[in-house]
């Protein structure tokens, strides 16, 4: 792989994530304190992703793998969720805004799996070499929070709602762009004569090895507590006194010290192996949460997400890497799809509901207990680590087959 490709593939990376970094972090203090939607429509507006995870490994996974060259189905996603995010920014009510959001979603979600399997389909060392590029993404995603210091800057009240929606504008522009660089993409050719012509089914059945389903089941709940962070972290920090302007740049925190992780997450795995290094991911979700619930002092709580870094990386990332390394090549996009499917969907839209639920049974007088309510994850990312160190157990490499990353 030359320099160029690696940087084409970094680019592509930094790119795919200010898309999505631009607006998810601000979208539910957006839609309940200026929109106004109740914490049910909040819930479904965020389901709209778990619907089109389906869609993203039954759908477009078939295609990449099989008939469609990814770069190309990626370029042309990227301009049609680009018109979609340009139109969310006109949207003042429910079923408007809950409709163009879910062609946004449809069109977007599949790109984070094929993004993937486009650098994994490059990359010579996806352990040593994966995170070296994935790295760029949380870069990008770091790129999309600091502008808002300055457009949110003095703004308190209803003059945050003009400001607010430039997380669309962002967002749209950020898709169009790299809509034109996957011209530029490397082509990645779709594997077409293979006995098991729909590429899910080669998937699923991989689920009765025990050792791919315990990551399955474990991966699940990690995703649930996952999604607790996007949806709650936004309206917590501001009832503690961080300013709208400084929310994104606080929770970015986490994905600064993501760099450093993602840039030793091939060294580690090396070392450590599977089970550890993901146990370690996780065990980040549950050090998170029990600060949040603590709640003070406020410089612990926002520097308490530095283990977002571990928490993404060692967990979500090296599950990743390990789909790559144990799933059939031509069905290694469909794999994405299917673990995605769990993060993007099971997971986060399962969470939506099951976190919205969770927060108004902790609600009193129009003001949520976060005490008591990121107390919930806390104990689930337990249980996690837990289950998946007991029985996860993937074959490790043997010390004279470890390279150095």
């Amino acid at each position: 792989m030359t320099d160029s490709v690696r940087w084409r593939l970094s680019l592509m990376m930094f790119l795919e994530y200010v898309c999505w970094g631009s607006w998810l972090p601000l979208l539910a203090l957006y839609l309940t304190g200026f929109l106004h939607f109740t914490g049910s429509q909040v819930g479904y507006i965020f389901f709209t992703q778990a619907i089109a995870s389906v869609t993203a490994i039954f759908i477009s996974g078939q295609i990449a793998d099989r008939y469609f060259s990814p770069e190309r189905f990626l370029a042309l996603s990227h301009v049609i969720a680009g018109l979609a995010m340009f139109a969310l920014a006109f949207q003042k009510t429910f079923w408007p805004f809950f409709v163009v959001m879910l062609v946004y979603t449809l069109l977007y979600l599949p790109t984070l799996s094929l993004t993937n399997s486009i650098c994994f389909a490059h990359l010579k060392d996806a352990q040593a070499d994966f995170g070296k590029v994935r790295l760029w993404g949380t870069i990008g995603w770091i790129a999309a929070s600091w502008p808002f210091v300055f457009i949110l800057k003095d703004k308190v009240g209803a003059a945050l709602e003009g400001p607010l929606t430039s997380i669309f504008w962002i967002s749209g522009i950020a898709s169009l762009v790299l809509a034109g660089l996957c011209m530029s993409l490397p082509a990645t050719t779709p594997v077409r004569n293979v006995e098991q012509k729909f590429a899910p089914f080669e998937v699923i059945k991989y689920l009765a090895n025990p050792t791919i389903f315990v990551l399955f089941v474990v991966t699940l709940v990690d995703s649930l507590v996952h999604q607790c962070y996007f949806q709650w972290t936004s309206p917590f920090l501001s009832t503690i006194g961080v300013p709208a302007n400084w929310i994104m740049p606080a929770m970015s925190i986490g994905q600064i010290a993501e760099i450093l992780t993602m840039a030793i997450l091939g060294y580690f795995l090396k070392r450590l192996g599977w089970r550890k290094t993901m146990s370690i991911g996780i065990l980040g979700q549950v050090v998170r949460f029990f600060v949040y619930s603590i709640g003070h002092p406020v410089w612990l709580v926002v520097a308490s997400n530095i283990v977002h870094g571990f928490a993404y990386a060692f967990f979500f990332a090296a599950v990743y890497i390990f789909v790559d390394e144990h799933f059939p090549k031509d069905a290694r996009a469909s794999a994405q799809g299917l673990f995605n499917f769990l993060v993007l969907g099971v997971g986060q839209g399962a969470g939506s509901i099951m976190w919205g639920a969770i927060g108004d049974r902790f609600t009193h007088g129009g003001v949520v207990d976060f005490s008591k309510l990121f107390m919930v994850p806390t104990a689930l990312g337990l249980v996690a680590a837990l289950v998946l160190f007991v029985g996860f157990h993937p074959a490790e490499p043997a010390p004279a087959e470890v390279k150095a990353a």
